[in-house]
């Protein structure tokens, strides 16, 4: 659709393209699962696929069903209405949406799997060559960050009941008390009012395709169900149409206009990327006529307020930098348009004023945020936006040590956000807890006595595809006198029974100093090797990273075949084989290779363009690496400009095919312990 659009629409910017090509998909997907569910007509787009003029005809179609749904999907949008799209490839497109050639029932795919299928489109961008032809490629962060990686429902689920759940609750009449991270069944005669509720802000800072925004809504609605199934005297009607009714099956069911009130009230959302936005705006639209069917929804139509099913999302789902705010134009930064619209700058207070604004006892701030912050590494983050990683030094205490993840400062930031009795929960990298980099973020958490309940993964690995060591961090903006903690063995045992290893710690005993938290017999041995007289720090001279290239996706390349003097290699970022010099790289591990008493091999090998000298190990001078190393020195002088940008330009000059970490070579070179960081995919030898 991208090089059709590309090919026949030439005054279009490459941002308009991808703008446009999202915008048609979306309301095809939109009107399919609506043509399942029986809300719309069936084969609304297959009629239209054996006509000619496909995409003019097609425009009478959204224009209809933009004064029904309204919504950010079938809203007029200049580029999607004034283009011109060859019938050919639209016949192709629609009928693949429809048996026998798709094979899928729309009505039957839930959201979240959807959003499981946006996340990996929105990790992939639609570029131009020069000569306006399109091509489809995986953004650079996300390439550098490893990929696209959905948040797995029980996760999303967990979180929510343990963050929005918890503040759904009150004391109970009785005095007795649900136990922790249930939920407040309303007809024990305790819990918030949907009038209470109505009140409340919940947000995702960094929201992605919604999975959380979607697992808050469907949250509230089923909090809501079961409130008026309990209470069915405090069911209000307006205009005719009660908030709750039950359908001839007997089952409860919210109005739309109530799941609307719901939606608006209480979801906020926020991302850098307007894709991200627009995608989310989608799914909670499909998420609000979940449920519905023919008699549900045309009963509503015929009682509902005038007005159209779909709301604004407008003022609950918007584009920006939750970590960026206006403030970085008056550090000295004048930013150019490229540079803005990169960063995009963001401005909580003029974005979410009735929220920011302390209008309760509460103070101003959301009552939960919850979430899967990005993981991304501060080196990665400096070869992209160099001006933003100087800004969070200025910003976030966080930031002020070493090279820390992005994640560490997004917990920051949810924090600030937060109301007096509001509460986080994230989902995030538990290197932080005994990282250096983390002390700024530990300290913050500790004096706050922020912490409410941390959920340890260990090694269990949450997200598939990815080797990531996690945890669940739940934070009180109030602070606590003690906390949980949960340390989970396997995975499976506690998702289906809840099994794992429990203890709850004073929050007196968490300061800066690097958490270790250990519960079981685990904790014995912890606390007996805590009280050994020598430690590791004490007979280390030093403990290093290893090799940080900063540019593995150049340096380090898959074997292909070997010869006596040189190796054929392929090389991700050319997408081609080359030929290397022996003498100029060694075998290459990370992280998953390093096993108990053994080394697989990885099939990799590391340029390392150094040589020993004199007892010192130095780097090989340009001329010399060209006259002696010439499959090499050809190799990286293709990738120059790319190596020359390497933090902000330093690498220019005679030093451009240098490694930027270590600073000191011969730690390279020099014996050492090898401590995989396995936990960020850190590269070492």
């Amino acid at each position: 659709l991208a090089k059709n659009i590309a090919l026949r629409n030439t005054q279009l910017t490459v941002g308009e393209i991808n703008e446009a090509v999202q915008r048609i998909l979306d309301r095809f997907i939109f009107i399919r699962i609506c043509e399942d569910r029986q809300i719309e007509e069936n084969q609304i787009l297959l009629s239209y696929a054996n006509v000619e003029g496909i995409y003019p005809k097609l425009q009478k179609e959204f224009s209809r069903l933009r004064s029904k749904y309204n919504g950010l999907i079938f809203n007029e949008h200049r580029l999607s209405e004034q283009l011109t799209i060859d019938d050919k490839l639209l016949k192709e497109i629609i009928k693949n949406l429809y048996l026998p050639h798709s094979p899928y029932r729309f009505n039957e795919i839930p959201i979240e799997i959807l959003g499981t299928i946006y996340e990996q489109y929105l990790g992939k961008v639609i570029t131009l060559t020069p000569t306006h032809r399109a091509k489809v490629e995986v953004k650079p962060e996300v390439r550098k960050a490893g990929g696209v990686f959905y948040t797995p429902h029980f996760i999303t689920s967990y979180i929510v009941k343990n963050t929005i759940g918890r503040l759904l609750q009150t004391e109970p009449c009785e005095g007795s008390r649900q136990p922790d991270g249930g939920q407040a069944k309303p007809s024990q005669g305790y819990g918030k009012t949907p009038e209470q509720i109505a009140k409340m802000k919940f947000a995702d800072i960094a929201c992605g395709s919604g999975s959380f925004l979607l697992e808050m809504f469907d949250y509230l609605i089923r909090y809501h169900i079961d409130y008026y199934s309990a209470n069915p005297s405090k069911i209000k009607t307006v205009d005719g149409v009660p908030d709750a009714f039950q359908t001839q099956e007997g089952l409860w069911h919210l109005s739309t206009r109530k799941k609307k009130e719901i939606l608006v009230n209480n979801i906020y959302g926020v991302d850098i990327d307007p894709q991200a936005v627009e995608v989310t705006q989608m799914s909670l639209y499909l998420k609000l006529l979940e449920g519905e069917s023919a008699e549900t929804f045309d009963k509503q139509l015929t009682l509902e307020i005038k007005e159209t099913i779909l709301p604004s999302l407008s003022n609950n789902i918007k584009c920006g930098n939750s970590l960026v705010g206006m403030d970085i134009k008056g550090l000295g930064n004048n930013l150019s348009l490229e540079e803005e619209l990169r960063i995009r700058p963001f401005d909580w207070e003029t974005a979410f004023p009735e929220i920011m604004r302390p209008s309760t006892g509460s103070g101003g701030g959301f009552d939960a945020v919850v979430g899967n912050p990005p993981y991304i590494r501060i080196q990665t983050m400096k070869e992209w936006t160099p001006i933003q990683v100087e800004y969070f030094k200025t910003r976030y205490s966080s930031a002020s040590k070493g090279n820390y993840d992005i994640y560490v400062v997004f917990v920051e930031r949810a924090l600030s956000l937060l109301n007096k009795s509001g509460k986080l929960g994230y989902i995030l990298p538990h290197k932080f807890f005994n990282a250096q980099y983390g002390e700024s973020l530990r300290a913050l958490i500790a004096n706050g006595r922020h912490l409410a309940q941390i959920v340890h993964f260990g090694d269990q690995q949450v997200f598939e595809g990815a080797t990531t060591y996690t945890c669940l961090l739940f934070l009180d903006k109030a602070g606590r006198n003690e906390f949980a903690f949960t340390k989970i063995d396997d995975l499976v045992p506690w998702q289906t029974s809840g099994k794992a290893t429990e203890a709850v710690i004073k929050a007196e005993s968490v300061n800066s100093s690097e958490w270790n938290f250990a519960v079981g017999d685990k904790g014995i041995l912890f606390e007996k090797l805590n009280k050994m007289p020598v430690k590791l720090g004490d007979i280390a001279e030093k403990i290093a990273q290893g090799i940080r290239t900063s540019a593995n996706e150049v340096y380090v390349l898959d074997l292909v075949s070997s010869k006596s003097n040189t190796v054929t290699a392929f090389s991700k970022i050319l997408n081609r084989r080359v030929n290397l010099d022996r003498q100029t790289f060694s075998l290459f591990l990370q992280g998953r290779e390093i096993k108990p008493y053994s080394i697989l091999p990885s099939g990799k090998v590391v340029i390392i363009p150094y040589q020993s000298k004199d007892g010192n190990v130095e780097l090989i001078e340009e001329k010399e690496l060209e006259e002696k190393h010439r499959h090499t020195f050809a190799y990286l002088v293709e990738n120059k400009r790319y190596l020359e940008k390497r933090e902000r330009g330093r690498m220019k000059g005679s030093h451009w095919y240098a490694f930027i970490y270590p600073k000191n070579i011969e730690v390279m070179r020099s014996p050492k312990i090898l401590v995989p960081d396995i936990a960020n995919r850190a590269s070492f030898a």
